[in-house]
């Protein structure tokens, strides 16, 4: 059995949970999440608390189990606290501002990069090279916090790009001169 699958999900008491079918609805105070979760797993509400329980022990059984559980232990946690991924841009002269629907973005090239925030994702940017991605829903912040890393991956040489907060980039040496 899974041990991920196995734990219950403590539900805090200013979240409303609806399970019809295979269907689950969380509400909480920063909003509400939707997700419909596969036939092999069924969500079950039990002493204030959420147990996912699996249909059958094939392999597919087993690797929904744990990943049911763990989508429904991230939403529960995205309505009460909410998630947030910070990036860095590195680089003479490279800067994001924020705007009404996402970001404009200087990056080097010959023309700035707008970038449209999906909805229920805020960006800001509390200095002109930090950018702050926050939502409800754990996979959207981080898919957002991709695509925006992606405009300008950090390249290797100097470091110059957008990267993630903490991350450590792997520097290569330059030419060699040779004699």
């Amino acid at each position: 059995m899974s041990r991920i699958g196995r734990k219950p999900i403590p539900v805090p008491s200013a979240v409303e949970v609806h399970v019809e079918g295979a269907t689950v609805r969380v509400r909480g105070p920063k909003g509400e999440l939707v997700r419909t979760f596969p036939s092999q797993v069924e969500i079950r509400r039990e002493d204030g608390q959420l147990v996912v329980a699996r249909h059958g022990d094939d392999r597919r059984a087993k690797a929904m189990h744990g990943l049911s559980r763990a989508l429904l232990a991230n939403m529960v946690e995205g309505v009460t606290q909410g998630y947030k991924k910070v990036l860095e841009i590195v680089g003479v002269g490279y800067r994001a501002e924020a705007k009404p629907h996402g970001l404009t973005l200087s990056l080097g090239f010959s023309h700035p990069v707008e970038y449209r925030a999906p909805e229920g994702i805020t960006l800001r940017t509390p200095a002109p090279t930090i950018i702050e991605v926050e939502g409800i829903d754990k996979e959207k912040v981080g898919q957002v916090a991709a695509e925006i890393r992606s405009l300008r991956p950090p390249e290797p040489y100097k470091g110059k790009g957008i990267r993630y907060q903490g991350e450590q980039i792997r520097r290569k040496a330059g030419k060699a001169k040779g004699r």
